[in-house]
């Protein structure tokens, strides 16, 4: 067992070396924008944020959340849509990426058509075919201005498998389901892993995490 660094042992500091957050990295795909900065500022700071400017390169954000008594970081990492701004970040961008969220304008149809794009840009840097992959079109409540119907987005979704979210970075009433959006992603990978994770876990001479850190009471974060 690792050594306390000198901190006075409380009543819960046995459990302490076993409570590590497990961190699972979250990657945004689209077009110049569509929003995608927009909604990891919803996401992980709970606002719409008052200015924006483009995205260079590679910026992140991560968010704290609870699953099943687990403790789980989410690191949503957004890309710049840009051309220019992506060839030399994009490679890293992909490096050990657990899931991936596409997004679209749903009131520009070239953001929608672009997707393909994405997709293969996705597939060229060998992201696993397991990676849990959703659909999100953005700025839903520009009702007057949308180009792109939901029986379109929902047929492509199901071509390429994966749920179709539609919802609005800038709409406070829409924060659930931006929420939803990345808690149903963590919930996934966080089932997908689980086993995996209790076998490191009981390697000789560890502690069962799991186990100690188990909440019978704890609420299900998940919106699945």
């Amino acid at each position: 067992m690792a050594a306390g660094g000198g901190r006075p042992p409380g009543p819960d500091s046995s459990l302490e070396p076993y409570l590590q957050t497990r961190i699972f990295k979250i990657i945004v795909i689209g077009d110049s924008n569509v929003g995608k900065t927009c909604l990891t500022f919803r996401f992980c700071g709970g606002t719409f944020p008052d200015k924006t400017e483009a995205t260079i390169g590679v910026d992140f954000r991560e968010k704290t959340v609870e699953i099943e008594g687990e403790r789980i970081k989410v690191q949503v990492w957004d890309t710049a849509g840009q051309e220019r701004f992506r060839k030399s970040m994009v490679e890293h961008y992909y490096r050990n990426v657990h899931a991936v969220v596409f997004v679209y304008d749903v009131t520009k149809m070239t953001s929608f058509t672009n997707l393909k794009m994405w997709i293969e840009e996705c597939n060229g840097h060998a992201v696993p075919p397991l990676v849990p992959k959703v659909l999100v079109g953005n700025k839903c409540d520009l009702k007057e201005l949308i180009q792109v119907p939901s029986s379109m987005a929902l047929k492509f979704a199901d071509a390429h498998n994966m749920l179709l979210f539609e919802t609005s970075a800038k709409d406070p009433k829409e924060s659930q389901n931006v929420e939803s959006i990345f808690m149903c992603l963590a919930c996934r990978l966080k089932a997908q892993k689980s086993l995996l994770y209790r076998d490191v876990e009981r390697r000789p001479g560890r502690a069962q995490r799991l186990e100690l850190t188990r909440d019978t009471n704890g609420k299900n974060a998940c919106p699945c």
